[in-house]
């Protein structure tokens, strides 16, 4: 009896998993094509194969196509910064101020001893100006000596002492000669300092080295500007490209010279750019290749910005339809399809857009008419 009723239960029990098999609805069909009438749409077009050329998208950054980096060529404490990102400057203007009081100092002490050195110099022009007078009357004493003693009339030790005192008096000059030439070489040597010194307190106004518009700062009021640490970086050109990284299995489609698509994505535009250098060195780490494409003057496209280089692959055939055509309830996809004269909804799987229209996986198999308001 047990036996005969768990027979009679699991034959009760199958038009309940054929209704439940029923419910999965793959595409191309609908749950309601047969339960609800579809009103007929403003619009029609037919389904067919179009032929598309498939692309590589390289992502990218842009870049200004000129761009300059300003440094300090002074280690300074930076007292004002009269710019901020975005601000249009001109060649020359001011942008950074740095404490010049060290430097004004240096540059004090420099004139300073410069004058030091100038007044030392005209010291040795009197000792030059002594010693060859005292160098003349030794010599002429020691001329007169030297005539008296070879008529006897001197004995050989005056001689001696005037030799000896016209000697000294010739080792004198060349001594304050020397001391002359010492202070010529230090007053160019403080010239020199005094030079270096002004120099260096003209480093602490730090101006543009072009017209362009300042695009990254660096630093601010209160910190401290070395050589060689980046303060401002300035966009000295309006033009602007897309620095793009392409997979190195690609870079057989990319030609220097020509046209290619770019895409910025947070502008929603399609561009055309031409490739005008591409870096014949692969990093090793990504094994892809830095190609860069200038950008034509668009509104809305910044430095910094993501954008996406498109390289042309390969042609097919796939079936598009108009992206209005497709319906978005939740992560369903939906057309409106008209078979045997009637209007019904057939879920469908999108795939990538081309222009206006975006291409159809799964759900219709060309040659339908859909519908769209």
């Amino acid at each position: 009896m047990k036996k005969f009723f768990f027979f009679v239960l699991v034959l009760s029990m199958v038009p309940i998993f054929s209704a439940c098999e029923n419910d999965k609805i793959p595409p191309g069909f609908s749950k309601n094509n047969t339960q609800k009438k579809i009103a007929a749409p403003g619009h029609t077009a037919l389904v067919e194969k179009s032929e598309v050329t498939r692309m590589y998208e390289a992502v990218g950054t842009v870049r200004p196509l000129t761009e300059s980096v300003i440094e300090s060529q002074v280690s300074a404490q930076v007292i004002k910064v009269s710019c901020v990102p975005g601000t249009r400057v001109k060649k020359g203007q001011v942008l950074i101020r740095l404490d010049a009081r060290q430097l004004t100092t240096q540059l004090k002490q420099a004139k300073e001893g410069l004058s030091v050195a100038k007044n030392a110099l005209q010291q040795t022009f009197k000792s030059v100006d002594e010693a060859k007078a005292g160098l003349d009357q030794a010599k002429a004493a020691y001329e007169r000596t030297k005539k008296l003693f070879k008529s006897d009339i001197v004995p050989s030790q005056r001689l001696e002492i005037d030799k000896a005192k016209y000697l000294q008096a010739k080792a004198r000059l060349e001594k304050s000669r020397e001391a002359q030439l010492s202070a010529r070489a230090s007053i160019r040597q403080s010239r020199e300092i005094v030079k270096e010194a002004g120099i260096g307190l003209g480093y602490t106004r730090i101006t543009s080295p072009a017209t362009g518009v300042v695009i990254k700062r660096m630093i601010d009021p209160g910190d401290l500007a070395v050589p060689g640490k980046p303060l401002l970086m300035i966009q000295t050109s309006g033009s602007l490209r897309l620095e793009a990284n392409v997979r190195e299995g690609m870079m057989s489609r990319v030609v220097l010279g020509h046209d290619y698509k770019v895409r910025i994505e947070t502008i929603k535009k399609t561009v055309l750019s031409e490739i005008e250098e591409i870096i014949p060195y692969a990093d090793p780490s990504t094994r892809t290749f830095l190609v860069k494409a200038s950008l034509p003057d668009t509104p809305g496209i910044y430095p910094g910005m993501f954008g996406r280089l498109l390289i042309p692959v390969e042609k097919e055939k796939t079936l598009l339809i108009p992206i209005e055509a497709v319906i978005k309830v939740g992560q369903l996809e939906l057309a409106h399809v008209k078979k045997n004269n009637a209007w019904q909804l057939v879920y469908i799987k999108t795939g990538k857009k081309f222009g206006k229209k975006v291409e159809v996986l799964a759900g219709l198999t060309g040659n339908e008419t859909i519908g769209y308001k």
